[in-house]
């Protein structure tokens, strides 16, 4: 990933501009994600957790949705 110095722009943006771009990119989310092992096994029993949270959350935002409206 390269990011080249704009004409007016100082160190700490054109920083601030290159973690931006990292981060869009996934770079270091993929690199932290294979750091370990994970079997296959896990990945499922982490996907099944994330979407059991993923569906609560859901359901209270709507409940609590319904209730500011009373």
């Amino acid at each position: 990933m390269s990011v080249s110095l704009r004409a007016g722009e100082s160190q700490e943006q054109l920083l601030k501009r290159w973690r931006k771009e990292v981060a869009k990119s996934g770079v270091l989310k993929a690199a932290r994600k294979k750091r370990w092992f994970i079997s296959k096994s896990e990945k499922r029993r982490l996907a099944k957790a994330r979407a059991i949270r993923k569906a609560r959350r859901k359901r209270n935002r709507a409940n609590s949705r319904r209730r500011r409206r009373r």
